[in-house]
This record gives C-alpha cells, sequence and structure tokens, in this order.
C-alpha cells in the first residue's frame, strides 16, 4: 500500500508528507493568481476556461457559479482552446441533466451547478450517464434537503442521497480547495471515463470570500488537456455504437459488472492526479487529508468546512497536551477505506461528524463507510476504535470550534460512547453534547458582525469590504453573509475576519471588534453588543447628527454597557451621504454601504499598522476603486470615493459627547 501523505490544507501550500517535501528547495511552476473570491467565482474562473458548455438550471446555492458562466457565454468569450461557451438552461434540473447528458455524448466538454432537491431531481440521469460512461463535471452547492420544511443552506444530504450512482464525488472545504479540485475532477473524469461531483458547502463557502491562487491558465491547459483528445464523441458516425441500449437477462448483468473496471483504477488516477497538480503547483491534495494523526488516541473525521474548522481545534487541544487528530475526507468516491482504515486503526476513538442525520439506517452515512472499513481490520484481529457518530451543522446550524471541542470530549470518553454512539451538536435536544464558548481565531485577528436589513446592499458591501482591505493591506480575509430564504426586508447578519494567516473556522463570530448596525432599532431586536471586544466600536446608522440626540436614542441599558466596557459608539447619516453622491437612483442603497467603507478604515487599527496616514490611506483607496466600480465610469468611481471619503472624515464620535474615549483614539482589544 503507498504511503498516507499526512499534510496540513492546500489553503496553506503546505503539506508534511514526505513525496512534498522534495519540492520545497524550488518554487512551483504555477503558484497561482492571488484573488478574494467566493467558491462560486472560483470554480467560474476555472470551468470557464476548461469546459465547452454548461447545461443548468439554477437553484440555490449553486446559482451564483451559473450566473458568473452566463455572463462570460453573453460577452461571447472562448475556453481555452478558442471554443465559444455556451449556455443551455432547460425547464428543470431533470432535464439539464438529460441536456449534459447529450452535449457528452457528442464529445463535448460539459459541467452544471446545482444543489439540494436540484441534484435529486435529476438522480435517475445520473444513473444513466454513468453507465455511459461520460465523463462529465457537476458541482454542487450541498444544500439540506426539504423535509419538515424548506432550507436553502447547507447539509450533505443532498450529496448523500446520489452517492449510489456510480460518480466520483470530491469534498473541497474552502474557497481554494473548491478552485483546485475543479481541475482535479475533470482530469480524473476523463483519463477513466467516470462522471465526477465538485462539491462544496452551500452558503458556508459558495457564499463565503477567502483569499484564493487561482490557477493559470497555462496551467489549466497543461493539466486537463484539450477535449478533442480527452473525451470520445459516441455520436462520430465514422465509430458508429447503440447507446441506452436495453438489455434483457441474458445481458444486463454483464454489463453492469463489467463496468467495475472503470472503478479499479478510479482510486489510483484520482491519486496520480493530485500528486501531479501538488507538483505543478505545490498545494498537495490526496483522497484523505490526515493532521496530526501519528500519535493520536482520539480523531475526528468530517468532510467541507467542518473539517477545515477542526485543523484549528487540533491544533488548540494539542497546545493542551492532548493527543488528537482531525481527518478530512476528500475523496467520498471513490472511497478510500483502506487507507483510512490504516489510519485510524491506532486510535482508541474515532468521531465521525456528519452534516446529515438518517435515524432509520444503522448509522449515518460516512460513518458506515468507516465501520465497514474497520470491520475488515476486526475481521483480521485487529483491535479497532470506538466509533461516535455525530450530526452536526445541518441547514447551516453553525458548528463553531466550541462544537468540535465538545465531540473531542465526549470522544475520548469509550464508556460514553458505549451508552451512546450517536450524539448531535448545536441544538437543544436528549442527544445534544454542550458545547465550549471559545476564540480561535488566528492570533491579531480583526472581525465585524454587522447586523442589517436583507435589500439595504448590507452582504454586497461587506464582500467589497473584504476585498479591499485584503488586497490593501495584504491581508486573509473572510466574508460572509447569514440570511434566511426570506432575503428581503428581514434581519441580516454578516461577518468578516481579517487576520495574518489563514483563517479555518467557518461559522459565525461570537468574538468580534466591530459591530456596525443599519439602525438604532437593531437594539430592539436583539443584542448587537453580545460578543463585542471590550474597547470594541459599535457603528449606528443615524439621521441625526447631534451626538447627545444619538446617545439618547440608544437604549438605557445599551448605553450602561456601552460605558462599562469601554466601547466606543460612532454614527453617521450614511443615507444622507449615498442620497448626495449617488449619480442615479439606483445606486442609491448600494452607496449606502460604500459609506461603511470609509467608517472601517478609520475605526480599525489596519491604516496605523501600515503606517499610513490619512491622506495615503485615501489614495491608495482611490487607485483601486476603478478595479470595482471603472466599468460604470469614471463617474461612479468618483461618487463612490467621495462617500468613502465624507464617511471617514465624517464619523460622529457619539462616546466623545458623553465623556467616553474619543475614537480617534481607537484601541485594539486585547486578544
Amino acid at each position: 500500500m503507498r504511503p498516507v501523505r499526512q499534510s496540513v490544507s492546500a489553503t496553506d501550500t503546505l503539506c508534511m508528507s514526505t513525496d512534498a517535501s522534495l519540492h520545497e528547495a524550488r518554487p512551483p511552476r504555477y503558484p497561482g493568481i492571488p484573488v478574494i473570491v467566493d467558491g462560486s467565482e472560483a470554480i467560474a474562473h476555472v470551468e470557464t476556461r476548461i469546459s465547452e458548455g454548461a447545461c443548468a438550471y439554477p437553484i440555490t446555492p449553486s446559482t451564483t457559479m451559473a450566473a458568473v458562466y452566463q455572463v462570460a457565454v453573453a460577452e461571447g468569450r472562448a475556453n481555452l482552446w478558442g471554443t465559444t461557451l455556451r449556455f443551455v438552461e432547460p425547464e428543470s434540473e431533470h432535464s439539464s441533466a438529460s441536456a449534459a447528458e447529450g452535449f457528452a455524448l457528442a464529445g463535448g466538454r460539459v459541467t452544471n451547478f446545482t444543489a439540494g432537491q436540484g441534484l435529486i431531481l435529476m438522480k435517475e440521469v445520473l444513473y444513466v450517464i454513468s453507465g455511459k460512461r461520460l465523463p462529465v463535471v457537476f458541482h454542487v452547492g450541498a444544500r439540506a434537503l426539504t423535509s419538515q420544511s424548506l432550507n436553502i443552506h447547507a447539509g450533505h444530504d443532498d450529496v448523500m442521497g446520489v452517492a449510489d450512482t456510480g460518480w466520483g464525488i470530491l469534498f473541497a472545504r474552502n474557497a481554494q480547495e473548491a478552485a483546485d479540485l475543479t481541475a482535479i475532477c475533470r482530469r480524473v473524469a476523463e483519463e477513466t471515463e467516470t462522471p465526477f461531483l465538485c462539491v462544496q458547502d452551500g452558503f458556508l463557502t459558495t457564499h463565503t470570500m477567502e483569499n484564493v491562487l487561482l490557477p493559470e491558465d497555462a496551467l489549466l491547459k497543461e493539466f486537463v488537456g484539450d477535449p478533442r483528445r480527452t473525451i470520445r464523441n459516441l455520436f462520430d458516425p465514422a465509430e458508429g455504437l447503440m447507446t441506452g441500449v436495453v438489455q434483457n437477462q441474458d445481458s444486463y448483468m454483464k454489463g453492469r459488472i463489467a463496468q467495475r473496471a472503470f472503478y479499479d483504477r478510479l482510486s489510483e488516477v484520482t491519486y496520480s492526479a493530485m500528486r501531479e497538480w501538488g507538483e505543478l503547483t505545490g498545494r498537495h491534495y490526496d483522497l484523505v487529508d490526515a493532521y496530526r494523526c501519528d500519535d493520536a488516541e482520539t480523531i475526528l473525521i468530517a468532510m467541507g468546512t467542518i473539517a477545515d474548522t477542526a485543523i484549528t481545534v487540533v491544533d488548540h487541544l494539542r497546545e493542551q497536551g492532548r493527543r488528537v487528530g482531525c481527518i478530512g475526507v476528500t475523496a467520498f468516491r471513490p472511497f478510500p477505506a483502506a487507507m483510512l482504515g490504516a489510519l485510524i486503526r491506532h486510535a482508541k476513538t474515532v468521531a465521525i461528524v456528519e452534516r446529515t442525520d438518517e435515524p432509520a439506517a444503522a448509522d449515518n452515512p460516512l460513518t458506515r463507510e468507516i465501520k465497514a472499513a474497520l470491520a475488515g481490520l476486526a475481521a483480521d484481529g485487529v483491535t479497532i476504535p470506538r466509533v461516535l457518530s455525530v450530526s452536526a451543522g445541518l441547514g447551516s446550524r453553525d458548528v463553531a470550534a466550541g462544537d468540535l471541542i465538545a465531540v473531542f470530549d465526549r470522544a475520548s470518553d469509550v464508556e460514553a460512547i458505549r451508552r451512546q454512539p450517536h450524539v448531535v451538536v448545536g441544538i437543544r435536544h436528549p442527544l445534544a453534547i454542550e458545547s465550549h464558548d471559545i476564540d480561535l481565531r488566528p492570533a491579531g485577528a480583526y472581525s465585524l458582525r454587522g447586523h442589517s436589513i436583507g435589500g439595504f446592499g448590507s452582504v454586497t458591501t461587506n464582500k467589497f469590504l473584504a476585498t479591499l482591505v485584503g488586497e490593501l493591506f495584504d491581508k486573509r480575509v473572510q466574508a460572509y453573509p447569514r440570511y434566511g430564504s426570506e432575503k428581503k426586508g428581514l434581519p441580516t447578519t454578516y461577518y468578516l475576519t481579517i487576520a495574518d494567516s489563514p483563517i479555518r473556522q467557518h461559522n459565525e463570530l461570537s468574538h468580534v471588534e466591530f459591530v456596525p448596525l443599519h439602525d438604532v432599532s437593531a437594539f430592539e431586536m436583539g443584542d448587537p453588543l453580545a460578543g463585542l471586544a471590550d474597547g470594541g466600536t459599535v457603528f449606528i446608522q443615524t439621521p441625526l447628527a447631534d451626538p447627545q440626540e444619538i446617545w439618547a436614542s440608544i437604549p438605557a441599558d445599551a448605553r450602561t454597557r456601552i460605558l462599562a466596557r469601554h466601547i466606543h459608539a460612532t454614527a453617521l447619516d450614511t443615507a444622507a451621504l449615498a442620497a448626495e453622491f449617488a449619480p442615479r437612483p439606483d445606486l442609491v442603497v448600494r452607496m449606502q454601504g460604500v459609506a461603511q467603507v470609509g467608517v472601517f478604515l478609520r475605526v480599525s487599527p489596519f491604516a496605523a499598522r501600515a503606517g499610513l496616514d490619512r491622506d495615503a490611506l485615501l489614495d491608495a483607496v482611490h487607485q483601486l476603486l476603478p478595479r470595482f466600480f471603472g466599468k460604470r465610469g469614471g463617474g461612479v468611481v468618483d461618487a463612490n470615493f467621495a462617500v468613502i471619503e465624507r464617511a471617514y472624515d465624517g464619523l460622529i464620535d457619539v462616546t466623545a459627547a458623553v465623556g467616553a474615549e474619543p475614537v480617534a483614539v481607537t484601541a485594539e482589544a486585547s486578544r
């Protein structure tokens, strides 16, 4: 058996395996193009370069993937081999899969973007696509299935619902992996004539802005190859054959079992493609990614974003002297049973955390697979670890570092697992275990949690702010929105973390330094000061101009807490600013959000850390704005800058009016 790689996330472009260390002496040929994008944009960057067309019926949260692809089609763009891109949108997800089938039968390189019920609706066609050995790649923004209610957010039950269709399935933990695995899926699909699902968590990756090294065009051209050389045209009249025929008792089973020949080499080809990708880029992958498992007594196993968060938790617990490790399963199909068995056989206990729940089954899907792998070892006389099954994060229920610490705590108790082999986290329930409140953000991280109303453009502003600050100050960023399917008119929360090192936690922020509010009424709708660091800053959008009146508009209990905790209260009429400078009425709401950029630059510590005074900072911002607004004309660029500048200069220091520390002497909370 080949060696199992013990590596950290590809986001770090680091790998602790022996084969990776051979390449550390020289830089990779293709280090990547540094950008700040979400998972949807990351995969669309790759697909618009390597595919020839998309057949899709967009469904949340995969819609952005299709939208970016459609823009490329509308602009008349061609792929890397000069083929003009095409987009087919039929009347349903089932029909979109059928259209993709026809596209692939004719020798075309095609993709699809789907999620949730849409993926389940096309299941009938998925069997046909794999049976005909069509090397398509579909992208899934993994979404909870509509059950007792509708939910548009993250869950893995949609993917588990099609896991038996004969497709390869690779899970990304973050936007970086989504981009890289897109190319790897395509390479393996065409080399093995096996279709692949490239999966990322809905919203938690599809809509989360992160630092990504996008694959270069030359890399994609070399690694994936010309589709005319890698895909068979089954409709070529020169090589006539029949597909989709009827087979009766004498032949169907022979054809079905014969397909095992394609799967016998699937693991090795996948590993080989991942290895080559690592050699070309320095970003290393394997079927599983084991972290600090060599001497681990307790190992946590997960897929998607939870597996990313687990790395931070393992480091924290290791600092306390606990022998723990974690494994991210990248390949759910082909399932790396032997590899996982070898990694976990020496552990005392294993906790398997899944974004699904199948109460009628013996266990949840990933747990079943791992127990099957362990059963073979047990039959050979090997002492195997006790397994704890955990349901978490269904419908994007928050999974924070403290939840995973609770999982490690429970998993370290063998007797507790024997009594209750399945637990849940994140909700109140007889099976639930209690979480920990802990802040494991990177050292020196600065975070905001904004409270707004759907339709105010706050989520878009947060993306813009993440990109601007990340590029301006050369920082790692992570921006994530939280809203329901209703969207407009209802509460929206958005999060942004800025740090010097990778941000692996994919959860709602309970520890922040800055809280912007759309209106003082936010105090009546919840507790916006919860989790705000002592010495942090709260910003209130208000039509009032007098600091005393603004202070009086804040509820009395909130004023008391603001003073006691030395919180800086600031305010500004951003709506009036936007109305004053917006060149068109349709830009007023969006530019109201842009004003928050000026507020953030004023209260955050990054300009001071970078040694930029007011003029140097605003000049740097002005130089970057054409990249974001240039397509709308110079007038729009200048108007947005005017709003940012006025917000920066006009920010009202409310706490100064009541004798508190002025905002100009912004204190960064002690971390």
